[in-house]
């Protein structure tokens, strides 16, 4: 149960961070934060099936 709280609030903070970022992203210089992007959706997944196999076996 605290893993999909977790992730709700991830998920939240994503939902506003990323407008955020895109708003200000010329004047913070966040071309290097675009590059891990691509990574976030994987990782999600895997977080989620490592929960799933976690509560299987448990």
């Amino acid at each position: 149960m605290n893993i999909f709280v977790i992730l709700l609030c991830l998920f939240i903070a994503l939902v506003i961070l990323v407008p955020l970022l895109e708003k200000y992203h010329s004047k913070l210089g966040l071309d290097g934060a675009t590059k891990y992007a691509k990574y976030i959706w994987p990782l999600v997944m895997i977080s989620m099936v490592i929960q799933l196999i976690y509560l299987l076996v448990r």
